[in-house]
């Protein structure tokens, strides 16, 4: 069986390195990939990015199932592609995709479906957007309403910082988002009190099955301070999603979301993960909808899957996942993030990358910026590489993921110290 993986970035080489290991699975294609799918004996990169380009691959390699891996693929419409050639994707459709692509889209749905979330607006005019701010008051929420690589939110503590993000947004496009049709947008929320949690679902358009929970660190530095980012690193699982939240996210958030995308003739295949809000009572409300995987809450949630991810995901595009049960491994797995130096608004690319440790059963180096050129390993984006490792408590999969780091070397890297600190203060 032949699987091809869309995207570049770390989540899709975890993802590609789980399906390899698949029992029928021959080869795992990954495009256009990165320099550690290259440098993997099992993965074998491709250097497409078009749309119909890669349909052609699939159909001339006789692709037996496609991932998705990244939002732009989804917004550019590639399972829409695929269907309409017969061939067979895991992803949600362009129109389904919305609940990522258009934060407005997705606000709308979920007021219409009573799905709990922040109040908030929508806005065009930068003047009505700063005059609301202003009626509002800080802490507020400012959200672009397009993609924008994870960076299109700023949780605005102060009102100066909740008038620059506006700016930002509709004026100068700091952030560079790709806006949606009619132009920029922002959507301005209220800010909520709690502990956040990535609670990530596959779906066949009817049936759920809920991944492992997980947590992201948004933030660049130690104890959450700094700009916004893509994510500095995750573990799974979430201590904050005790089973009481799990069943009120389950039955409040996501079987409504899943129910309510069916009702309004948009039924959602793929990766569905709702960044919650957990207050101090333990009720979950919904910041956003993704609907891939997060990355990095991908890398820590494949190192614990044991099941088979190429037959889940067959089960999947066949509608047959209420036939699925998954299989976890006890441990935490925990991944930090190295970043390039400048990152997140102007990393350095080109530095050489040295000091690769070995992957082993416990520890594993995801690639996400990295690129090889003439054999050597180098730095091309934001986040560079994700170290992975499993631990029987948080503060030994901690520990392992900091001492394999150690040795890895390229200039300006930047990482959090503290990965986990909530789940260890718990």
């Amino acid at each position: 069986m032949k699987v091809l993986v869309l995207g570049n970035g770390g989540r899709e080489h975890a993802l590609a390195w789980k399906l390899a290991q698949g029992e029928r699975v021959t080869q795992v294609f990954v495009a256009p990939g990165n320099g550690g799918t290259a440098r993997d004996p099992l993965l074998k990169n491709v250097s497409l990015t078009d749309v119909k380009a890669l349909a052609d691959f699939a159909e001339e390699q006789k692709i037996n199932l496609t991932v998705v891996g990244p939002e732009a693929f989804l917004a550019a419409g590639v399972v829409d592609e695929f269907r309409a050639r017969g061939l067979r994707i895991f992803g949600p459709t362009k129109a389904a995709a919305q609940l990522e692509s258009s934060k407005a889209f997705a606000k709308d749905f979920m007021k219409r479906h009573g799905i709990p979330t922040a109040a908030y607006e929508t806005f065009s005019d930068a003047a009505a957007a700063h005059a609301y701010v202003d009626a509002q008051g800080a802490p507020i929420v400012i959200k672009a309403d397009g993609l924008a690589a994870g960076k299109g939110v700023v949780v605005a503590m102060t009102l100066e910082q909740a008038h620059e993000a506006i700016d930002w947004i509709l004026a100068d496009n700091k952030l560079g988002v790709v806006h949606n049709e009619g132009g920029a947008r922002v959507v301005i929320e209220q800010f909520l009190e709690g502990e956040e949690a990535s609670f990530i679902v596959l779906c066949d358009g009817k049936n759920v099955v809920s991944l492992a929970t997980s947590q992201d660190h948004k933030r660049l530095l130690d104890g959450d301070e700094g700009p916004n980012t893509g994510g500095m690193g995750a573990y799974s699982p979430a201590p904050v999603v005790t089973p009481n939240v799990h069943a009120k996210a389950m039955h409040e958030i996501i079987m409504p979301t899943v129910q309510g995308m069916a009702r309004d003739g948009v039924p959602f295949t793929g990766f569905l993960y709702a960044g919650l809000m957990i207050d101090a009572s333990g009720q979950p409300r919904t910041v956003e909808f993704n609907t891939r995987m997060g990355d990095p809450e991908t890398q820590p949630i494949m190192m614990r899957l044991k099941s088979d991810l190429f037959e889940v995901l067959m089960h999947a595009t066949d509608g047959s996942l209420d036939q699925v049960e998954l299989q976890w491994d006890r441990r935490v797995a925990l991944g930090v993030v190295m970043a390039a130096g400048g990152y997140p608004l102007t990393p350095r690319k080109g530095d050489a990358i040295t000091g690769l440790p070995a992957e082993s059963d416990e520890a594993m180096v995801f690639h996400a910026g990295t690129i090889e050129k003439d054999g050597q390993l180098l730095t091309a984006g934001g986040r560079v590489l994700c170290v992975t490792a499993l631990g029987e408590s948080v503060r030994k999969a901690q520990q392992l993921a900091y001492d394999t780091l150690v040795p890895i070397q390229f200039e300006g890297k930047q990482y959090r110290r503290d990965i986990g600190h909530r789940a260890v203060k718990r």
